[in-house]
């Protein structure tokens, strides 16, 4: 039974070799065989572990300690003092499966046309903006549908206080439907059922909300809690019934929040734009945020030189439950980084630098990646890298695009990111990827003119891209490429030697009678004797008397010659089994 040792994400060579009670001399070395020059207080990655106690042949199985979550689930605060504290307006994410109608519904409340302007018609990024109904303000997040996005859905459902779950009357609960519900309940979030497009013909309520109830959630009508509404985003029907649900699930939720204090909240997106550098698009939780505050972001900091509303308004404070959009920041902060108000340049320096050290040494990027050490290791058994560098638009695509291409690996091909970043091509781009013979994805971006010249000069390839699914695609079909094809053998006919009639160094003239099937130029000999292999040869003529044919059927009697790469010994009753090699491509 293989030994069981829990480890966290990284670890030290040294740590390792206790714990798996070994001269960690020993493992430095089984490190230097791969080709990677290691100290004992170098930190490696727990896949990185798991490949070296393997190479070691060890019957050691590492398991991964449980981290806590990046983003915490919402849990519903308890104020002290109420009078400190007042009503916030409810933060809602529409999710659901891709092409169910989501932005069509979220157009259709806020007299928008987003969809229309979305590559391939479907949501790739997380956007929020608010609303008013009945003189009260509603905060949505529209997440993307594809299974690409599952990170930013998951991000989404985490941020919200009530998740809109929409789903195609005509078409019913989908993969991406169950994982949007399981998100919800992770995230500790209220649920709210639109059943959309009940103007189409197939629309059937019923058998929705039976598969609801077959994912454990139980309408109100059948005795549970979870609110259904029947809407159209092209009628707009039900739409104002939708919003009264969502304020009335508020109000009973009593959502609260406390103005009087410095702005905390979360990153929900971020790029970099062109005359305005590193621009965030930010959700405020608690507490207000004034234009001139100082803000830590992770590793990043940023004073607040323009604060904006999603659809572009400046404003000078933003209160809970308030999208923004930030510029002034020094470097581009991550998707789902917390933020929080400080009161001085000096201590925003100081904490994001803090929190740069604590990446640096804990989770980042080490120089024994496994991404690496598997290409080293691997390299005789033939693993084949597709390397790219990818360029997007905005954080949280990036992380869609790397982890969906990473995902794509089997034993025999992957795909190797050797950088990626957020914003256009650059100069460096092209350099990496020149000397790393790497294709670069640009994920809904421009490439400057400057940098295309540059990129035909050294025969670097730029594949530009507006859709996920597309870029995906191409990656797989590039995969596809590298995967050996397969040889399929068809068996052809067998037949008895009769007569040798003359033999050479490389070939042979012999013939004989067809006892099974019908043989057919071209061909591939295997030649038998008794139950022992002879060898093989390939089939250049075929005879039947003096003719030239080009089959010849079963009991016929028929010549043939063979070409042989190296002498081959062949005698009257030897058996000839005649075969057909065709390479197959294989898929992903």
């Amino acid at each position: 039974m293989a030994q069981t040792i829990e480890i966290s994400d990284h670890i030290t060579v040294g740590t390792l070799a206790e714990q798996l009670t070994m001269p960690v001399s020993r493992l430095i070395t089984e490190l230097m065989k791969n080709g990677v020059m290691a100290t004992v207080n170098e930190r490696i990655d727990f896949d990185t572990a798991q490949i070296i106690i393997d190479e070691l042949g060890m019957d050691v199985e590492l398991v991964k300690q449980e981290a806590a979550q990046k983003i915490i689930p919402k849990t519903k605060k308890v104020y002290e003092d109420l009078e400190k504290t007042t009503s916030r307006p409810p933060v809602v994410a529409v999710m659901g499966h891709v092409d169910h109608g989501k932005t069509s519904l979220l157009d259709a409340i806020r007299g928008a046309k987003v969809a229309e302007s979305e590559a391939g018609g479907i949501t790739q990024h997380i956007t929020a903006y608010q609303v008013e109904h009945n003189n009260r303000a509603i905060t949505f997040l529209d997440t993307p549908g594809h299974e690409a996005f599952a990170a930013i859905r998951e991000h989404g459902a985490h941020l919200t206080d009530i998740v809109v779950i929409v789903i195609a009357a005509d078409d019913g609960v989908k993969p991406q439907t169950s994982e949007a519900i399981r998100f919800a309940r992770k995230a500790g979030s209220k649920i709210i059922v639109a059943i959309n497009k009940i103007d189409k013909a197939g629309a059937d309520q019923n058998k929705i909300k039976q598969q609801l109830s077959d994912d454990n959630l139980l309408i109100e009508e059948w005795g549970g809690d979870i609110v259904v509404v029947p809407v159209s985003a092209k009628t707009k029907d039900g739409i104002d019934n939708l919003l009264d649900m969502i304020l009335l699930v508020s109000d009973v939720e009593d959502l609260r929040a406390e103005n009087d204090l410095p702005a905390t909240g979360l990153i929900i997106e971020s790029h970099t734009q062109k005359g305005r550098g590193p621009v965030a698009h930010a959700l405020v939780e608690n507490g207000t945020m004034k234009r001139g505050d100082y803000i830590v972001a992770g590793s990043t900091y940023a004073k607040i030189r323009n604060l904006e509303t999603p659809d572009g308004k400046v404003i000078l404070t933003a209160t809970p439950s308030t999208p923004v959009v930030i510029t002034g920041f020094k470097t581009l902060p991550e998707f789902g980084d917390e933020f929080e108000t400080v009161e001085n340049e000096r201590l925003a320096r100081s904490k994001a630098q803090d929190k740069s050290d604590e990446r640096q040494s804990g989770s980042g990027r080490s120089a024994l990646d496994s991404t690496d050490l598997i290409k080293m290791i691997n390299r005789s058994n033939k693993l084949t890298t597709f390397d790219v560098v990818i360029k997007a638009d905005v954080q949280g695509s990036l992380t869609s695009v790397s982890d969906s291409l990473k995902a794509l690996a089997t034993d025999e091909v992957a795909v190797r990111v050797v950088g990626s970043g957020v914003g256009v091509v650059n100069e460096n781009d092209i350099h990496l990827a020149h000397t790393t013979d790497a294709v670069i994805y640009a994920f809904n971006i421009e490439v400057p003119a400057n940098i295309r010249r540059l990129a035909n000069r050294d025969k670097v390839v730029i594949r530009e891209y507006k859709v996920i699914y597309e870029l995906i695609d191409n990656a797989k079909e590039e995969l596809t490429r590298l995967l050996t094809p397969d040889i399929v053998e068809t068996e052809l006919a067998k037949m008895k030697v009769k007569g040798i009639f003359n033999t050479t160094k490389t070939a042979i003239i012999c013939g004989g009678e067809i006892t099974k099937g019908k043989l057919s130029l071209p061909a591939t000999a295997r030649i038998t004797r008794g139950k022992e292999k002879v060898g093989e040869a390939e089939v250049t003529n075929l005879k039947k008397g003096a003719q030239d044919v080009n089959e010849v059927n079963e009991g016929e009697m028929c010549g043939i010659s063979l070409k042989t790469d190296k002498k081959l010994e062949l005698l009257e009753n030897d058996s000839i089994e005649f075969l057909r090699r065709e390479t197959v491509e294989r898929k992903l």
